[in-house]
Protein backbone atom coordinates (compact mmCIF):
# COMPACT_ATOMS: atom_id res chain seq x y z
CA UNK A 1 0.00 0.00 0.00
CA UNK A 2 1.57 3.71 -0.61
CA UNK A 3 1.75 6.24 2.23
CA UNK A 4 -0.70 8.09 3.00
CA UNK A 5 -0.19 11.80 1.39
CA UNK A 6 0.54 14.48 4.02
CA UNK A 7 -0.26 18.24 4.21
CA UNK A 8 -0.35 18.52 7.67
CA UNK A 9 2.84 18.70 9.95
CA UNK A 10 4.04 19.28 13.44
CA UNK A 11 1.28 22.20 13.47
CA UNK A 12 -0.45 22.92 10.73
CA UNK A 13 0.33 23.19 7.58
CA UNK A 14 3.40 25.44 6.28
CA UNK A 15 6.37 25.84 3.68
CA UNK A 16 6.86 28.64 1.19
CA UNK A 17 4.30 30.93 0.23
CA UNK A 18 2.85 30.17 -3.24
CA UNK A 19 4.21 26.85 -3.28
CA UNK A 20 2.51 23.54 -2.27
CA UNK A 21 1.08 22.85 -0.24
CA UNK A 22 0.98 27.00 1.04
CA UNK A 23 -0.92 28.07 -2.55
CA UNK A 24 -4.23 29.52 -2.75
CA UNK A 25 -5.82 26.38 -4.98
CA UNK A 26 -4.84 23.57 -2.08
CA UNK A 27 -6.27 26.60 0.58
CA UNK A 28 -9.73 26.14 -1.56
CA UNK A 29 -9.44 22.72 -0.86
CA UNK A 30 -8.67 22.75 2.48
CA UNK A 31 -11.04 25.23 3.63
CA UNK A 32 -14.14 23.10 1.04
CA UNK A 33 -12.60 19.42 3.24
CA UNK A 34 -12.26 21.42 6.58
CA UNK A 35 -15.76 23.18 6.15
CA UNK A 36 -17.39 19.57 5.09
CA UNK A 37 -15.47 17.40 8.10
CA UNK A 38 -16.70 20.53 10.96
CA UNK A 39 -19.65 20.47 9.34
CA UNK A 40 -20.65 16.85 10.31
CA UNK A 41 -18.75 16.76 13.48
CA UNK A 42 -22.03 18.39 14.66
CA UNK A 43 -25.27 18.62 13.07
CA UNK A 44 -26.46 21.31 14.61
CA UNK A 45 -24.08 24.49 14.61
CA UNK A 46 -22.86 25.79 18.30
CA UNK A 47 -24.30 29.40 17.73
CA UNK A 48 -27.89 30.33 15.67
CA UNK A 49 -28.02 29.69 11.91
CA UNK A 50 -25.33 28.16 10.01
CA UNK A 51 -22.01 26.72 10.65
CA UNK A 52 -19.76 28.97 10.57
CA UNK A 53 -15.88 29.36 10.79
CA UNK A 54 -13.55 32.05 12.29
CA UNK A 55 -10.54 33.07 10.07
CA UNK A 56 -7.51 35.08 11.70
CA UNK A 57 -4.12 35.88 10.61
CA UNK A 58 -0.84 37.31 11.64
CA UNK A 59 0.79 40.20 9.17
CA UNK A 60 2.11 38.48 6.16
CA UNK A 61 1.83 39.74 2.73
CA UNK A 62 0.43 36.25 1.53
CA UNK A 63 -2.10 36.59 4.64
CA UNK A 64 -4.41 38.31 1.83
CA UNK A 65 -4.05 35.55 -0.59
CA UNK A 66 -4.71 32.29 1.99
CA UNK A 67 -7.82 34.03 3.52
CA UNK A 68 -9.40 34.85 0.65
CA UNK A 69 -8.46 31.36 -0.68
CA UNK A 70 -9.70 29.40 2.24
CA UNK A 71 -13.07 31.40 2.53
CA UNK A 72 -14.29 30.40 -0.55
CA UNK A 73 -13.43 26.52 -0.35
CA UNK A 74 -15.70 27.12 3.37
CA UNK A 75 -18.35 29.37 1.89
CA UNK A 76 -18.93 27.16 -1.49
CA UNK A 77 -19.58 24.38 1.50
CA UNK A 78 -22.49 26.21 2.76
CA UNK A 79 -20.76 27.41 5.83
CA UNK A 80 -20.42 31.18 6.96
CA UNK A 81 -16.88 32.67 7.20
CA UNK A 82 -15.99 35.15 10.23
CA UNK A 83 -12.95 37.03 9.36
CA UNK A 84 -11.22 39.11 12.41
CA UNK A 85 -8.09 40.39 10.42
CA UNK A 86 -4.78 40.05 12.27
CA UNK A 87 -4.83 38.18 15.84
CA UNK A 88 -2.66 36.63 18.07
CA UNK A 89 -3.31 32.78 17.05
CA UNK A 90 -4.30 32.58 20.56
CA UNK A 91 -6.67 35.29 20.33
CA UNK A 92 -7.74 33.52 17.38
CA UNK A 93 -8.75 30.02 19.54
CA UNK A 94 -10.39 32.67 22.52
CA UNK A 95 -12.46 33.92 19.98
CA UNK A 96 -13.58 30.96 17.96
CA UNK A 97 -14.59 30.09 21.13
CA UNK A 98 -16.75 33.89 22.54
CA UNK A 99 -18.47 33.62 18.72
CA UNK A 100 -19.50 29.78 19.48
CA UNK A 101 -18.29 29.00 16.41
CA UNK A 102 -17.53 25.52 15.28
CA UNK A 103 -13.95 26.06 14.03
CA UNK A 104 -11.26 28.64 13.49
CA UNK A 105 -8.46 28.86 11.37
CA UNK A 106 -5.34 31.13 11.51
CA UNK A 107 -3.40 31.39 9.00
CA UNK A 108 0.17 32.14 9.98
CA UNK A 109 3.68 30.42 9.68
CA UNK A 110 4.79 31.94 13.71
CA UNK A 111 8.18 32.60 14.07
CA UNK A 112 9.60 31.97 10.43
CA UNK A 113 9.94 34.43 7.78
CA UNK A 114 7.88 36.82 5.66
CA UNK A 115 8.07 34.19 2.65
CA UNK A 116 6.90 31.58 4.50
CA UNK A 117 3.25 31.10 5.74
CA UNK A 118 0.73 28.46 6.91
CA UNK A 119 -2.52 27.35 8.42
CA UNK A 120 -3.54 26.29 11.67
CA UNK A 121 -6.80 25.08 12.84
CA UNK A 122 -8.42 25.21 15.87
CA UNK A 123 -11.66 23.27 17.19
CA UNK A 124 -15.02 24.62 18.73
CA UNK A 125 -13.54 24.77 22.08
CA UNK A 126 -10.51 26.44 20.89
CA UNK A 127 -8.00 23.46 21.52
CA UNK A 128 -5.81 22.39 18.26
CA UNK A 129 -6.88 19.28 16.27
CA UNK A 130 -6.32 15.55 17.02
CA UNK A 131 -4.68 13.37 14.52
CA UNK A 132 -7.89 12.04 12.82
CA UNK A 133 -10.04 15.25 12.50
CA UNK A 134 -6.38 16.33 10.08
CA UNK A 135 -6.16 12.72 8.43
CA UNK A 136 -10.26 13.22 7.52
CA UNK A 137 -9.39 16.81 5.85
CA UNK A 138 -6.18 15.63 4.44
CA UNK A 139 -8.03 12.57 2.47
CA UNK A 140 -11.03 15.06 1.34
CA UNK A 141 -8.40 16.88 -0.24
CA UNK A 142 -6.43 14.21 -1.63
CA UNK A 143 -9.12 11.97 -2.81
CA UNK A 144 -12.02 14.91 -4.28
CA UNK A 145 -14.59 13.13 -2.54
CA UNK A 146 -16.77 15.76 -1.98
CA UNK A 147 -16.50 17.03 -5.21
CA UNK A 148 -20.17 16.85 -5.84
CA UNK A 149 -21.18 18.48 -3.21
CA UNK A 150 -22.43 22.00 -4.53
CA UNK A 151 -24.72 23.85 -2.59
CA UNK A 152 -26.01 26.81 -4.63
CA UNK A 153 -28.70 29.72 -4.25
CA UNK A 154 -29.19 30.14 -0.33
CA UNK A 155 -27.57 27.36 1.02
CA UNK A 156 -24.00 29.25 -0.21
CA UNK A 157 -21.82 30.99 2.54
CA UNK A 158 -22.17 34.01 4.01
CA UNK A 159 -18.67 36.00 4.93
CA UNK A 160 -18.86 38.74 7.42
CA UNK A 161 -16.05 40.68 9.41
CA UNK A 162 -16.21 40.74 13.32
CA UNK A 163 -14.84 43.97 14.34
CA UNK A 164 -14.56 43.72 18.06
CA UNK A 165 -12.19 40.65 17.77
CA UNK A 166 -9.55 42.52 18.92
CA UNK A 167 -11.06 44.30 21.74
CA UNK A 168 -12.41 40.78 23.06
CA UNK A 169 -9.23 38.93 23.27
CA UNK A 170 -7.41 42.34 24.85
CA UNK A 171 -10.57 41.83 27.53
CA UNK A 172 -9.46 38.17 27.97
CA UNK A 173 -5.91 38.62 28.71
CA UNK A 174 -6.48 41.23 31.10
CA UNK A 175 -9.12 39.17 32.93
CA UNK A 176 -6.31 36.85 33.48
CA UNK A 177 -4.56 39.43 35.77
CA UNK A 178 -5.35 39.79 39.22
CA UNK A 179 -8.16 42.09 40.01
CA UNK A 180 -6.78 45.07 42.19
CA UNK A 181 -3.28 44.82 40.82
CA UNK A 182 -2.00 47.07 38.28
CA UNK A 183 1.30 47.67 36.60
CA UNK A 184 1.51 50.91 37.49
CA UNK A 185 5.39 51.67 38.64
CA UNK A 186 6.74 49.30 35.98
CA UNK A 187 8.79 50.03 32.79
CA UNK A 188 8.13 47.77 30.15
CA UNK A 189 10.00 47.28 26.84
CA UNK A 190 8.25 45.45 24.04
CA UNK A 191 9.09 43.67 20.65
CA UNK A 192 5.97 42.72 18.81
CA UNK A 193 7.98 41.64 16.16
CA UNK A 194 5.95 43.63 13.42
CA UNK A 195 3.36 40.75 13.90
CA UNK A 196 -0.29 39.93 15.07
CA UNK A 197 0.33 41.32 18.80
CA UNK A 198 1.10 45.07 17.40
CA UNK A 199 -2.09 46.13 18.99
CA UNK A 200 -2.77 43.89 21.64
CA UNK A 201 -0.05 43.53 24.04
CA UNK A 202 1.01 47.60 23.69
CA UNK A 203 -2.46 47.80 24.82
CA UNK A 204 -3.38 45.34 27.77
CA UNK A 205 0.14 46.48 29.42
CA UNK A 206 -0.99 50.19 29.04
CA UNK A 207 -4.37 49.56 30.26
CA UNK A 208 -2.93 47.93 33.17
CA UNK A 209 -0.92 51.12 34.17
CA UNK A 210 2.61 50.42 32.41
CA UNK A 211 5.02 52.25 31.04
CA UNK A 212 5.52 51.30 27.43
CA UNK A 213 8.52 51.44 25.03
CA UNK A 214 7.19 49.83 22.05
CA UNK A 215 9.20 48.72 19.15
CA UNK A 216 8.40 45.80 16.18
CA UNK A 217 4.57 47.35 15.78
CA UNK A 218 4.63 48.76 12.26
CA UNK A 219 3.79 45.62 9.96
CA UNK A 220 4.31 46.12 6.59
CA UNK A 221 3.94 42.87 5.26
CA UNK A 222 7.50 41.84 5.09
CA UNK A 223 9.12 43.15 7.78
CA UNK A 224 7.79 39.75 10.83
CA UNK A 225 10.04 38.25 12.53
CA UNK A 226 13.31 40.08 10.58
CA UNK A 227 15.91 40.94 13.15
CA UNK A 228 13.41 41.34 16.16
CA UNK A 229 10.68 39.41 18.01
CA UNK A 230 11.71 36.46 20.17
CA UNK A 231 13.81 34.77 17.57
CA UNK A 232 16.24 37.98 17.75
CA UNK A 233 15.85 39.03 21.38
CA UNK A 234 19.44 40.10 21.28
CA UNK A 235 18.02 43.96 20.38
CA UNK A 236 15.29 43.65 23.03
CA UNK A 237 18.25 43.00 25.49
CA UNK A 238 19.95 46.46 24.57
CA UNK A 239 17.00 48.60 24.58
CA UNK A 240 15.89 47.41 28.16
CA UNK A 241 19.39 48.22 29.54
CA UNK A 242 18.85 51.74 27.23
CA UNK A 243 15.90 52.23 28.83
CA UNK A 244 16.41 51.15 32.35
CA UNK A 245 13.39 49.11 32.12
CA UNK A 246 12.21 46.59 34.39
CA UNK A 247 11.66 43.70 32.05
CA UNK A 248 11.60 43.55 28.21
CA UNK A 249 8.63 41.05 26.73
CA UNK A 250 9.39 39.54 23.18
CA UNK A 251 6.66 38.14 20.69
CA UNK A 252 7.04 35.90 17.61
CA UNK A 253 4.95 36.70 14.49
CA UNK A 254 2.13 34.86 15.24
CA UNK A 255 2.17 36.18 19.40
CA UNK A 256 1.87 32.24 20.95
CA UNK A 257 5.62 32.55 22.37
CA UNK A 258 6.82 34.78 24.54
CA UNK A 259 10.99 35.70 25.62
CA UNK A 260 11.53 37.55 28.20
CA UNK A 261 14.63 39.53 29.31
CA UNK A 262 15.11 40.81 32.97
CA UNK A 263 16.71 44.23 33.97
CA UNK A 264 19.70 43.48 33.85
CA UNK A 265 19.48 42.67 30.07
CA UNK A 266 19.66 39.16 30.66
CA UNK A 267 17.48 36.53 28.43
CA UNK A 268 14.34 34.83 30.18
CA UNK A 269 13.63 31.59 28.10
CA UNK A 270 10.83 29.29 28.45
CA UNK A 271 12.27 27.06 30.64
CA UNK A 272 12.99 30.38 33.17
CA UNK A 273 9.15 30.94 33.01
CA UNK A 274 8.03 27.23 33.59
CA UNK A 275 10.80 27.23 36.72
CA UNK A 276 9.72 30.55 38.27
CA UNK A 277 5.84 29.69 37.31
CA UNK A 278 5.94 25.71 38.17
CA UNK A 279 7.71 26.73 42.10
CA UNK A 280 5.39 29.27 42.49
CA UNK A 281 2.85 26.95 41.80
CA UNK A 282 3.83 24.03 43.80
CA UNK A 283 4.15 26.23 46.74
CA UNK A 284 0.11 27.86 46.56
CA UNK A 285 -0.48 24.11 45.51
CA UNK A 286 -1.62 24.72 42.22
CA UNK A 287 0.36 22.84 40.11
CA UNK A 288 -2.43 20.14 38.82
CA UNK A 289 -1.44 16.70 39.86
CA UNK A 290 2.23 18.01 41.21
CA UNK A 291 3.26 17.47 37.26
CA UNK A 292 4.81 20.43 34.96
CA UNK A 293 4.89 19.50 30.96
CA UNK A 294 7.65 20.19 29.32
CA UNK A 295 9.47 19.02 26.12
CA UNK A 296 12.62 17.02 25.04
CA UNK A 297 14.19 20.50 24.60
CA UNK A 298 14.03 21.49 27.86
CA UNK A 299 17.16 21.81 30.16
CA UNK A 300 17.62 19.37 32.80
CA UNK A 301 18.20 21.35 35.48
CA UNK A 302 14.03 22.25 35.13
CA UNK A 303 13.59 18.70 36.30
CA UNK A 304 15.86 18.83 39.11
CA UNK A 305 14.22 22.20 40.30
CA UNK A 306 10.80 20.52 40.35
CA UNK A 307 11.46 17.62 41.86
CA UNK A 308 13.49 19.16 44.61
CA UNK A 309 10.40 21.25 45.50
CA UNK A 310 8.43 18.31 45.40
CA UNK A 311 7.04 17.66 41.98
CA UNK A 312 7.61 16.27 38.95
CA UNK A 313 8.01 16.63 34.77
CA UNK A 314 7.11 14.80 32.44
CA UNK A 315 8.56 14.82 28.71
CA UNK A 316 6.90 15.15 25.13
CA UNK A 317 8.23 15.09 21.88
CA UNK A 318 8.88 19.27 19.87
CA UNK A 319 5.42 21.13 19.45
CA UNK A 320 3.27 23.05 22.07
CA UNK A 321 0.39 20.44 20.47
CA UNK A 322 2.28 17.75 21.82
CA UNK A 323 2.44 19.22 25.08
CA UNK A 324 -1.02 20.11 25.38
CA UNK A 325 -2.58 16.81 24.30
CA UNK A 326 -0.30 15.37 27.02
CA UNK A 327 -1.82 18.05 29.62
CA UNK A 328 -5.23 17.07 28.41
CA UNK A 329 -4.23 13.23 28.80
CA UNK A 330 -3.37 13.72 32.21
CA UNK A 331 -5.64 16.78 33.13
CA UNK A 332 -2.37 18.84 33.84
CA UNK A 333 -2.60 22.97 34.31
CA UNK A 334 0.81 24.06 33.12
CA UNK A 335 3.20 23.24 30.15
CA UNK A 336 5.34 24.70 27.63
CA UNK A 337 8.69 24.88 25.61
CA UNK A 338 11.75 26.37 26.28
CA UNK A 339 11.24 28.35 22.59
CA UNK A 340 8.49 30.28 24.67
CA UNK A 341 5.48 28.42 24.62
CA UNK A 342 3.16 28.38 27.51
CA UNK A 343 0.27 27.02 28.33
CA UNK A 344 -1.96 28.17 31.41
CA UNK A 345 -4.73 26.10 30.93
CA UNK A 346 -6.17 27.79 33.33
CA UNK A 347 -6.35 30.84 31.16
CA UNK A 348 -6.41 29.65 27.73
CA UNK A 349 -6.41 26.53 25.49
CA UNK A 350 -2.83 27.00 22.92
CA UNK A 351 0.59 28.95 24.00
CA UNK A 352 -0.45 32.41 24.60
CA UNK A 353 2.73 34.73 24.67
CA UNK A 354 0.74 37.78 26.10
CA UNK A 355 -1.03 35.45 28.88
CA UNK A 356 2.76 33.94 30.21
CA UNK A 357 4.23 37.68 30.36
CA UNK A 358 0.81 38.60 32.59
CA UNK A 359 1.69 35.61 34.93
CA UNK A 360 5.40 36.76 35.44
CA UNK A 361 4.51 40.48 35.80
CA UNK A 362 1.83 39.05 38.37
CA UNK A 363 4.41 37.83 40.18
CA UNK A 364 7.32 40.27 40.00
CA UNK A 365 4.43 42.39 41.41
CA UNK A 366 3.12 40.17 44.15
CA UNK A 367 6.95 39.24 45.31
CA UNK A 368 8.09 42.62 44.92
CA UNK A 369 11.30 40.92 43.09
CA UNK A 370 12.75 41.99 39.85
CA UNK A 371 12.82 39.00 37.08
CA UNK A 372 16.46 38.93 37.66
CA UNK A 373 16.11 36.98 41.67
CA UNK A 374 13.20 35.25 40.80
CA UNK A 375 15.12 33.52 37.58
CA UNK A 376 17.76 32.13 40.23
CA UNK A 377 15.21 30.09 41.74
CA UNK A 378 16.71 26.86 39.44
CA UNK A 379 20.58 26.30 38.05
CA UNK A 380 20.30 25.58 33.94
CA UNK A 381 22.77 22.62 33.20
CA UNK A 382 25.13 23.64 30.04
CA UNK A 383 23.25 22.95 26.87
CA UNK A 384 24.01 23.72 23.00
CA UNK A 385 21.85 23.72 20.52
CA UNK A 386 23.08 23.46 16.86
CA UNK A 387 21.15 23.62 13.96
CA UNK A 388 22.03 22.73 10.42
CA UNK A 389 20.22 23.70 7.12
CA UNK A 390 19.69 20.15 5.13
CA UNK A 391 18.14 19.98 1.87
CA UNK A 392 16.46 16.84 2.37
CA UNK A 393 15.46 14.60 5.82
CA UNK A 394 16.72 11.64 5.49
CA UNK A 395 16.77 9.70 8.38
CA UNK A 396 19.53 9.64 10.28
CA UNK A 397 20.07 6.10 10.57
CA UNK A 398 20.55 5.58 6.98
CA UNK A 399 23.37 8.45 7.36
CA UNK A 400 26.77 7.27 7.35
CA UNK A 401 27.97 6.83 11.33
CA UNK A 402 25.72 9.73 12.44
CA UNK A 403 24.20 7.38 15.12
CA UNK A 404 27.41 6.02 15.79
CA UNK A 405 28.71 9.31 16.88
CA UNK A 406 25.44 10.19 19.07
CA UNK A 407 25.85 6.73 20.73
CA UNK A 408 29.63 8.02 21.37
CA UNK A 409 28.24 11.21 22.49
CA UNK A 410 26.20 9.74 25.15
CA UNK A 411 28.43 7.66 26.72
CA UNK A 412 30.27 10.27 27.64
CA UNK A 413 27.75 13.29 28.90
CA UNK A 414 25.10 10.52 30.14
CA UNK A 415 26.81 9.95 33.42
CA UNK A 416 27.21 13.29 34.49
CA UNK A 417 23.34 13.46 33.63
CA UNK A 418 23.75 15.08 30.74
CA UNK A 419 21.87 13.95 27.19
CA UNK A 420 21.82 13.92 23.52
CA UNK A 421 18.98 14.68 21.26
CA UNK A 422 19.01 14.64 17.54
CA UNK A 423 15.88 15.08 15.09
CA UNK A 424 14.84 17.17 12.55
CA UNK A 425 12.56 20.29 12.49
CA UNK A 426 8.84 19.41 11.70
CA UNK A 427 8.75 23.00 9.63
CA UNK A 428 11.59 24.11 8.41
CA UNK A 429 14.51 22.14 6.54
CA UNK A 430 16.48 22.11 9.06
CA UNK A 431 18.17 19.09 11.60
CA UNK A 432 18.46 20.08 15.43
CA UNK A 433 21.02 19.08 17.62
CA UNK A 434 20.78 19.57 21.54
CA UNK A 435 23.36 18.04 23.68
CA UNK A 436 23.65 18.74 27.66
CA UNK A 437 26.10 17.66 29.83
CA UNK A 438 28.45 19.65 33.21
CA UNK A 439 31.21 20.78 30.87
CA UNK A 440 31.35 23.07 27.67
CA UNK A 441 34.14 21.96 25.66
CA UNK A 442 32.67 18.34 25.86
CA UNK A 443 29.44 19.51 23.79
CA UNK A 444 31.26 21.63 21.60
CA UNK A 445 33.25 19.23 20.53
CA UNK A 446 30.74 16.14 19.77
CA UNK A 447 28.59 19.33 18.62
CA UNK A 448 30.94 20.00 16.03
CA UNK A 449 31.83 16.19 14.97
CA UNK A 450 28.03 15.36 14.87
CA UNK A 451 27.42 18.85 12.85
CA UNK A 452 30.13 18.59 10.27
CA UNK A 453 29.15 14.99 9.32
CA UNK A 454 25.33 16.00 8.62
CA UNK A 455 26.38 18.73 6.91
CA UNK A 456 28.58 16.44 4.49
CA UNK A 457 25.94 14.10 3.49
CA UNK A 458 22.93 16.14 3.86
CA UNK A 459 23.65 19.94 4.42
CA UNK A 460 22.06 22.30 2.20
Amino acid sequence: MSKPKKIFGTDGVRGTANVEPVTAETALKLGRAAAHVFKNLETQSRGQGRHKIVIGKDTRLSGYMLENAISSGILSMGVDVLFIGPLPTPGVAYVTRSLRADAGIVITASHNPYADNGIKFFRADGYKLDDKVEASIENLVFTGEIENIRPTAEEIGKAMRIDDALGRYIEFAKAGFPRGMTLEGLRIVVDCAHGAAYKATPCVLRELGAEVMVFGDTPNGKNINKDCGSMHPQHLCQLVREFRADVGIAHDGDADRVILCDERGELIDGDDIMAIASLEMLEQGTLAEKTLVSTVMSNAGLDAAIIKAGGKVIRTGVGDKLVIDEMLRGGYNFGGEQSGHLIFREHGTTGDGLVAALQMLRIMKSTGKPLSKLAKCWSRFPQLVTNVKVREKTPFDRLDGILKLVEQAEAEVKPAGGRVLLRYSGTEPKARLLIEGPQQAVLENWSTQICDAIKRQVGA
